[in-house]
This record gives C-alpha cells, sequence and structure tokens, in this order.
C-alpha cells in the first residue's frame, strides 16, 4: 500500500486514510441521525468510552485498558438495546435510498384512480380516514394489530369502512397489491406534533409515523377539514387535489433510476 508520510514510529498509508474517512462518516451520519434525542447523548458517551480505550491500548495503560474492556465488551448488546429504534430507522433509510432500490422491484397500484376516488369521497363527507399502502416490504407487525379482511380493493369497500358507524373506522387501512389487508390498525405514532406549526392531530401522527419506520405511503383525510394529506418517506404533503394525489400515489410506486452521483448527495443531504 502506498505510503503517505510517519509520525513518529507510526506509517501512515492510504488505506488508513481512507478506513479513517469512511468510519468518520458512519459516526457523522449516525449523530446526525440521532441529534436532537436523548440518544445522541449516550451515542457521544460511547465514542468517547472507545476513544480512551484506544488510546490506553496505544500508550499501554494495562489497568485502564482492562477496566475499559469490560465496558467494551458489551458495548455492541447495549448499543443495540438502546438504539433500537433509532436503529431501526437508519436500516429503512437505508432501503429506501435510490441506490439499493435499484435491486427491488415495487408493485405499482393499478387500481390507482379507486384510491383517489375513495378519498375525495370521504373527503367531500368530512369522513376521516387512513389508508397505508405498502410499497417493496410488508408491515405484517401492524397488519395483525388489525381486522384481517384481505379483500379486494373498492372504493365502495373503503368508503363502507370509514362511515363513522362502521365498526372499523377507527385505525388504519393497510393496503397491499390492491388488496386490503386489513382494517382498523394500530400504526406508531410520530414523534412529532406539530408541521410549519400546525398541531398534528393522532392520525397525522400515525400516517407520519408509520412512512418514516417503513417503506409505505399514508393518505390521510382530515375529519375536522375533509383535506387530504400524504405522507412520504417522514414528510407531509397537505391540502393535494385530485390529479396531485394521483399523481403522488403514481409516482411514489415507480422503482427509482439512479442518475449519476449528484443524485446520491442530494438524495443524503435530505435526510439530515
Amino acid at each position: 500500500m502506498i505510503e503517505l508520510f510517519k509520525i513518529g514510529f507510526l506509517t501512515i498509508t492510504l488505506s488508513d486514510v481512507i478506513d479513517v474517512l469512511i468510519v468518520s462518516f458512519i459516526v457523522y451520519k449516525l449523530y446526525t441521525l440521532l441529534r436532537g434525542t436523548i440518544a445522541a447523548q449516550i451515542f457521544i458517551g460511547l465514542m468517547i468510552i472507545l476513544t480512551i480505550s484506544f488510546v490506553a491500548q496505544s500508550i499501554n495503560l494495562k489497568a485502564v485498558s482492562w477496566l475499559l474492556q469490560l465496558v467494551t465488551g458489551v458495548w455492541v448488546i447495549a448499543f443495540i438495546i438502546l438504539f433500537q429504534p433509532e436503529i431501526r430507522r437508519l436500516l429503512v433509510i437505508l432501503a429506501k435510498n435510490p441506490v439499493f432500490r435499484v435491486f427491488t422491484k415495487s408493485e405499482a397500484p393499478l387500481e390507482a384512480d379507486i384510491l383517489v376516488d375513495a378519498a375525495f369521497e370521504l373527503s367531500q363527507q368530512q369522513h376521516g380516514a387512513l389508508m397505508v399502502i405498502i410499497r417493496s416490504t410488508g408491515i405484517r407487525g401492524y397488519t395483525e394489530t388489525g381486522e384481517i379482511l384481505n379483500a379486494k380493493l373498492s372504493r365502495e369497500l373503503l368508503t363502507s369502512i370509514f362511515f363513522p358507524s362502521s365498526p372499523l373506522h377507527d385505525g388504519a387501512v393497510i393496503i397491499n397489491n390492491n388488496v386490503i389487508e386489513a382494517a382498523r390498525a394500530t400504526l406508531p405514532l410520530s414523534t412529532a406534533t406539530k408541521v410549519d406549526g400546525e398541531s398534528l392531530g393522532m392520525r397525522h401522527r400515525a400516517g407520519l409515523g408509520i412512512s418514516e419506520q417503513a417503506d409505505v405511503i399514508s393518505v390521510i383525510v382530515s375529519e375536522e377539514t375533509g383535506s387530504i394529506t400524504v405522507a412520504e418517506d417522514g414528510k407531509l404533503s397537505k391540502g393535494l387535489s385530485k390529479d396531485a394525489l394521483r399523481r403522488k400515489i403514481e409516482s411514489a410506486f415507480r422503482t427509482p433510476v439512479l442518475k449519476g452521483w449528484s443524485q446520491i448527495i442530494d438524495y443524503l443531504k435530505k435526510q439530515q
């Protein structure tokens, strides 16, 4: 390997520089994902312990190294336990990255018009609704919290489910490949309570929360105003027209095509 320079008895090669840069990038991305949470403080503490342990081993402080090894020996297990929600979020973000989604196939919803028509009929009647549409991976754990239907997707069925007198109108409908898998499903709530200064109701927080944790899009109909919102990749698009909603659903199910390094850089910036 190409030798770059020496610091005392240490020889620095090109592979060492690349190794440090990769680790630094991973640590930085982890910190940006955890920033603003209690987990970020724990993450910084772990990094300090690992740094001290590395220095102690480098200068041969045996007692200090032995003491720190008691902590670092189980740090991987502790990291997984403490950061389980953040690790899941990171894996979801990686799965949604255009580089990796090139190798996965998303089934386009052939009946997108049914979803749009149902959403606007519910909107006109101001019947609240939450429809979760699965893209590339299932959400079986959340599907099983509701009433399993496995029924063919139809406008009549959707509007019937969300009719206020229906026993299934509370919770979410989960749709996969033109099949209504379940109704009255319970979803995780987003930690966000406000977006652009507006408070979010439970239905919007649930639609946003599932889009943060899984590869889905959520169509939300407000019971108070009748407005239609789409949650995708942890972001809300509010006040959609009929054409805008149709385009949103159709574009969400197109397999992304990699268009050069600029697209990758733009995607990574959006995740910060």
